[in-house]
């Protein structure tokens, strides 16, 4: 990249979020016609993609899997804060937020960005290769936490319909949370080199041999950029969700649509980020960060609405229908298949793409 280029990226990927920011202070808590709703979804968009940006020059500052687990938990704690912002005050009409936010997260990451980063990587080296010991617990982890928060509330009896009682969302919020506290320890910390990308030959590359990695000043400042960045992702995400709930409305489409889209919308940046890790043949890093971002999405999200859920008015429902469970025990397993090899090829990729285009389609057509 010439020094020109490098100046210019970094002269967008430091007004675009700042820009954005602002776009979101003057658009909050009003009513925006179409062309306002426009500009704000193109400073969704740059916002996006300078999140990216910063979140690789603090991966490439710190190494893998922390720079994957920044982005990761960073994108999650807003997520967060916007769907309980969602449903404060909403009531019944809000009851399903947190259920379809989470469940199209894990399908997304799961599938979606897996299946993106598989296909990509196997494109430009013909095998992706990734640490199967990594990968296999991180999956183990996803699945796990899925199930005791999205499936076990279908079948609970204490509680009438797909919800669980008081003390049953209580012990969902503790275990999710002390769940992905294990997990971080062991990514960060005692197993850290099963999360380090590997070359086709199965050693270590978590070095970048070819960049001086950045300064701390510059780390700090993409940091808070990246803040900055995400902030602004999810706020104009939230300031664009009327129009997105009335076209769903409008349309006749199913309320799980509008979760659908929002989870769309948030993981754009580590969408963006998996793919440009696996065209670098880092596919590890693409897989830290789709499940680290679906464990973190369980994981954090669960206990934050098991506590909002004191004040907030309505119902809270979390038990999945008969057609998604259906579609996360094909997860699982496909998945499973897909990392206990710790190779993967385009059919493993386009396998878990056809899984996240069944799950799109059926999410507008059940």
């Amino acid at each position: 990249m010439s020094s020109s280029t490098k100046a210019l990226t970094r002269e967008w990927t430091t007004w675009g979020p700042v820009v954005a920011l602002l776009a979101l202070v003057f658009a909050w808590g009003r009513e925006l016609p179409g062309l306002a709703v426009g500009l704000v979804a193109l400073c969704l968009i740059a916002a996006v993609l300078a999140a990216v940006h910063h979140a690789e020059v603090i991966a490439h500052r710190v190494g893998e899997p922390f720079g994957s687990l920044v982005l990761a938990v960073a994108v999650t704690v807003i997520e967060v804060g916007l769907i309980v912002s969602l449903m404060a005050g909403g009531g019944e009409k809000t009851a399903t937020y947190a259920r379809d936010t989470v469940f199209a997260a894990v399908m997304i990451t799961c599938n979606g960005i897996v299946g993106l980063a598989l296909l990509v990587a196997a494109l430009r080296n013909r095998v992706a290769v990734f640490n199967a010991e990594g990968s296999g617990g991180a999956l183990a982890t996803v699945c796990t936490l899925a199930t005791m928060t999205l499936v076990l509330p279908t079948f609970t009896t204490s509680q009438p319909g797909p919800e669980f009682s008081g003390a049953q969302l209580a012990f969902a919020a503790v275990a999710s949370l002390g769940l992905y506290a294990v997990f971080v320890a062991v990514q960060t910390v005692r197993h850290r080199d099963y999360f380090l990308p590997v070359t086709p030959e199965g050693k270590d590359c978590s070095e970048d041999d070819h960049a001086d990695p950045p300064t701390k000043a510059a780390t700090w400042t993409s940091l808070g950029l990246l803040l900055v960045a995400l902030v602004a992702v999810v706020g104009n995400a939230k300031v664009i969700s009327p129009t997105i709930e009335d076209g769903v409305e409008s349309a006749g489409l199913p309320k799980a649509v509008v979760g659908v889209v929002i989870a769309l919308m948030v993981l754009l940046p580590e969408t963006l980020a998996a793919v440009r890790a696996a065209r670098r043949n880092r596919v590890q890093t693409s897989l830290n960060l789709a499940y680290g971002s679906a464990i973190a999405s369980i994981g954090l999200t669960i206990p934050a609405i098991a506590l909002a859920s004191i004040w907030l008015s309505g119902p809270l429902v979390l038990g999945l229908g008969p057609l998604h469970m259906v579609l996360l025990a094909l997860t699982g397993v496909v998945s499973a298949l897909t990392v206990v090899p710790g190779r993967a090829t385009l059919l493993q990729g386009g396998v878990h793409l056809a899984i996240f285009a069944a799950f799109v389609f059926l999410s507008f057509s059940p």
